[in-house]
């Protein structure tokens, strides 16, 4: 939901652009609200194609490495 007051600067705002410099505004706006990625769906086809050694080490990696605050770090 909008906040009434940025709204209402926006559209005050747009009155001072010409007409093509607010169609460059209604573009970024759009590109905003945009999903960003790819659709999960896409993506289904790449299951199954890691394999169960590969998994394996990668949770050991996980497991050993994730998770551990190293307080000479800082």
């Amino acid at each position: 939901m909008a906040n009434p007051s940025i709204k209402a600067e926006i559209v005050k705002q747009l009155d001072y652009l010409p007409n093509e410099l607010q169609r460059h505004v209604l573009e970024f706006v759009r590109a905003l609200s945009r999903p960003k990625g790819v659709p999960g769906k896409q993506l289904l086809h790449f299951a199954g194609t890691i394999g169960a050694d590969d998994l394996q080490a990668m949770t050991r990696a996980i497991e050993a490495e994730c998770e551990r605050v190293d307080w000479n770090e800082w």
